[in-house]
C-alpha cells in the first residue's frame, strides 16, 4: 500500500506526460508477456527426431511416407515441408517460400511495436524533461513560492527522463531477444527448405516415383 501510494506520488510529480508514458509501459508489458509466452510454446512443439524421420523418407524416395509423418505436426519447420510437399505442383520452391513466410510473419509479430517503443518512450522522457525545465524558467523571478516551482519542475523532468528509459530498457532487451530468436527459426526455415529441395531432385534422379498427393488429404495447419 506504501508503495502504491509512493508510484502514485510520483507519477503526479511526473506531470502530464507520464499519461502517454503509462499507456507505453502497459503495451510494453502486454507485448513482452505475449511474446515470451509464444516462445515458450513453440520450443515445447519443436520435433527435432520427427524432422530427421521426414528427411530420411524423402531421401529414400518416399514421399507419401514424409508427407504423411509431417502431416498435422505443431513445428513450424515441419508445417512449412508439409505445406512445400503438397503444394508443389507450380513450384517446390515457391510454396516453401510462401509456408515460410506465414511462420515467419507469425512469429515476427508485436517486433514492430516494440521497436517503436524503444525510440517512442525516451523521446516522451525528453518531452516531460523539457517540459519541466520550462516551468522552471518560468517561475524563476516569481518571489512566492520561487523554490518549490524550481523544484518542482526540476522533479518533473527527472521523474519523466526516468520512466522513459525504464520503458525503452523493458523493450529493448526483448525485443533484441526476439529478434535474435526470429533470425534462427528463418535461418532454420531456410536450411530445412534447401535441404528438402536438394534431397527430392536427388531421389527423383534415382528414379524414385514423382510425387503426386491426393488434392483431398491436404489441407494447411495454422494456429
Amino acid at each position: 500500500m506504501v508503495l502504491a501510494n509512493i508510484l502514485v506520488e510520483y507519477f503526479e510529480k511526473g506531470g502530464p506526460v507520464m499519461w502517454p508514458m503509462l499507456v507505453a509501459a502497459i503495451v510494453a508489458v502486454a507485448v513482452v508477456g505475449e511474446r515470451t509466452f509464444w516462445w515458450i510454446r513453440e520450443a515445447f512443439r519443436r520435433d527435432p527426431g520427427k524432422l530427421e524421420r521426414i528427411f530420411a523418407a524423402i531421401e529414400n524416395g518416399d514421399f507419401a511416407g514424409a508427407a504423411e509423418l509431417a502431416k498435422g505436426s505443431t513445428d513450424p519447420v515441419i508445417r512449412m515441408i508439409w505445406h512445400g510437399m503438397n503444394h508443389h505442383h507450380s513450384s517446390l520452391e515457391g510454396a516453401l517460400q510462401v509456408a515460410a513466410g506465414v511462420e515467419l510473419q507469425k512469429a515476427g509479430r508485436f517486433l514492430t511495436v516494440m521497436d517503436t517503443l524503444v525510440t517512442l518512450a525516451p523521446l516522451l522522457g525528453l518531452l516531460g524533461t523539457v517540459s519541466g525545465i520550462f516551468r522552471t524558467f518560468l517561475s524563476i523571478g516569481d518571489v512566492e513560492l520561487a523554490v518549490e516551482k524550481v523544484t518542482g519542475g526540476i522533479g518533473e523532468a527527472l521523474i519523466a527522463t526516468m520512466c522513459g528509459l525504464a520503458i525503452a530498457i523493458v523493450a529493448l532487451i526483448p525485443f533484441n531477444y526476439f529478434t535474435r530468436k526470429l533470425a534462427q527459426l528463418q535461418f532454420e526455415l531456410e536450411s530445412a527448405a534447401t535441404n528438402l529441395d536438394v534431397m527430392i531432385k536427388a531421389a527423383k534422379k534415382r528414379g524414385a516415383d514423382t510425387m503426386e498427393f491426393r488434392q483431398e488429404e491436404v489441407s494447411v495447419k495454422t494456429d
